[in-house]
C-alpha cells in the first residue's frame, strides 16, 4: 500500500483514518518521527521511528489511541524523539522500589553480621529483628522511619531496659549502613538523641560458703550419675577458669596445650586467648575420659557432638546447693571477685577473663576498693599498734 503523505495528527484527522486491508503508518506533518499505525480493524496505535547516533531507524510504539489522546501522544512523542536521539533506551526505566525495613535487615545480617559477628552474636541479633524490629517497622520503606518510630519501639520496650538499648543500638548501625550501602540518601539516623535506659547489671557473687556447697552437690551428682557425666567436670571448669561458658563447652581437645601449659581458646568472645592451665584445672580435665573420634572435651549426647543443654543442668543443680539466684554466668562474676579478695589488681583480672576492654573490668572497681580498705585497716592496724597509746597505759 502507497505511504499516505503526512498530515497534521489531531483527533479529527485520527478519527477519519482508515484502511481496507493489512496495516499503513501516518506520519505526523509537524513532527518528523511522530506517527500513528492504523489497521484495518480499526485498532490504531500511536508510534515513533527516528534515528540514534549508532544509525539505524528505530521505531517504538507509544500505546494505542483511545487510551492516549493525540497532545500527549505528541508530547511522550518528543520525550522519545529525544531519549533515542541522545542514545538512550526509549523509555527509562521503572525506578526500582524503594526497600523496606525488612529489605535492609536481611541485607544487614548476610552482608554485615555474618561476615563480621561470631555466630551466637549473629543469632542474638536475628532475635532482635525477628522479635523486636520487624514485627513493628518491617513493612516501612526506609524513608518513613524517622525518630518517632524509634522512639515508640524504645518506650515499648521499657520494662526491658537492656533489651530497649540493644534494639536501638542494632537499629541505629543498620540505618548507618543503608546510607553507606546508597540504600537511602544521607540523612538524621532516626535512633539519634534517643535516651537510653538505665540499665542495672546484676552482680552475684558465690561466697566460700556457697562455693562449698555447690562443691558437694557437684561431688553427689557425679557419684549418683543424676546429672550427664560431662555437666559437672563442665561447671567445675567454668568456676575454675572464669571462662564463659560457650568456651568451655566448645573446648576441644586439640585446644589443651599441656607442654605450654594452657588452654588455646580459638572462638572467644574477643578473639583468641590463652587460659593458664592450673593443677586444678588439670585435674579436672584429667577426670574426663577422652572420646574416640569426638574432637569436644565436654562432650554431649549425640555422638560427635558437644554439650548443648547446660544451662538446664545447672538450673537443677543450683536448686539442690540452695542458690536458686545464681545465675551460669555468675561463675564468671565469682571468680573476679575472688581474685581481687586475693589480692590481684584489675588489670590481671582483665587478663584473665579475657576482656578487649579495660571499661569491661572497671565494673568490678568498687570491690577493689573494698579489698584495698581491708587491706588499710589491717596495715593501718598493724602500725597504730605501735604508735598510738594503749588503753591500758594510762
Amino acid at each position: 500500500m502507497p505511504a499516505r503523505p503526512p498530515v497534521k495528527l489531531t483527533k479529527r484527522a485520527v478519527d477519519a483514518l482508515s484502511v481496507e486491508s493489512g496495516d499503513t503508518v501516518v506520519w505526523d506533518r509537524d513532527l518528523p518521527g511522530f506517527g500513528i499505525r492504523v489497521y484495518a480493524s480499526g485498532r490504531k496505535v500511536w508510534c515513533v521511528q527516528t534515528r540514534g547516533p549508532a544509525g539505524g531507524p528505530k521505531r517504538v510504539a507509544l500505546g494505542p489511541y483511545g487510551g492516549m489522546t493525540a497532545d500527549d501522544a505528541r508530547r511522550k512523542a518528543v520525550e522519545v524523539i529525544d531519549r533515542i536521539k541522545q542514545g538512550l533506551d526509549p523509555v527509562p526505566a521503572s525506578p526500582a522500589p524503594e526497600p523496606t525495613v525488612a529489605d535492609l535487615a536481611e541485607r544487614y545480617m548476610e552482608a554485615h553480621v555474618k561476615v563480621n559477628c561470631r555466630p551466637r552474636t549473629a543469632e542474638n541479633f536475628a532475635r532482635i529483628l525477628r522479635l523486636y524490629i520487624l514485627p513493628e517497622l518491617g513493612d516501612l520503606k526506609l524513608s518513613e522511619v524517622d525518630r518517632p518510630h524509634a522512639s515508640a519501639l524504645h518506650h515499648k520496650m521499657r520494662d526491658k531496659p537492656c533489651q530497649a538499648n540493644a534494639t536501638m543500638d542494632v537499629l541505629s548501625k543498620m540505618f548507618r549502613l543503608a546510607e553507606a550501602w546508597s540504600m537511602t540518601p544521607p540523612r538524621r539516623n532516626p535512633c539519634r538523641s534517643i535516651r537510653r535506659y538505665r540499665e542495672t547489671r546484676r552482680e552475684r557473687f558465690l561466697r566460700p560458703e556457697e562455693y562449698r556447697s555447690l562443691g558437694r552437690v557437684l561431688d553427689e551428682a557425679e557419684a549418683d550419675g543424676s546429672v550427664f557425666p560431662t555437666a559437672v567436670p563442665a561447671l567445675r571448669l567454668l568456676l575454675l577458669t572464669g571462662c564463659r561458658k560457650n568456651e568451655i563447652v566448645t573446648l576441644k581437645w586439640d585446644d589443651v596445650d599441656r607442654t605450654a601449659g594452657e588452654l588455646r581458646l580459638t572462638d572467644g568472645k574477643s578473639g583468641w586467648r590463652s587460659v593458664p592451665l592450673t593443677p586444678a584445672v588439670e585435674h579436672v580435665l584429667a577426670s574426663i575420659p577422652r572420646i574416640e573420634g569426638n574432637p569436644w572435651v565436654i562432650t554431649g549426647q549425640n555422638p560427635g557432638d558437644h554439650l548443648k543443654n547446660l544451662d538446664a543442668i545447672w538450673g537443677r543443680l543450683r536448686r539442690r546447693a540452695k542458690l536458686d539466684d545464681v545465675r551460669i554466668h555468675d561463675a564468671r562474676h565469682s571468680y573476679a571477685s575472688r581474685a581481687l579478695a586475693l589480692g590481684e589488681g584489675l588489670s590481671m583480672i582483665g587478663a584473665l577473663l579475657g576482656h578487649a576492654k579495660v571499661t569491661t573490668t572497671a565494673r568490678y572497681a568498687h570491690l577493689a576498693r573494698d579489698t584495698e580498705k581491708a587491706s588499710a585497716a589491717k596495715v593501718g592496724g598493724s602500725i597504730g599498734s605501735d604508735i598510738l597509746p594503749r588503753a591500758d597505759a594510762a
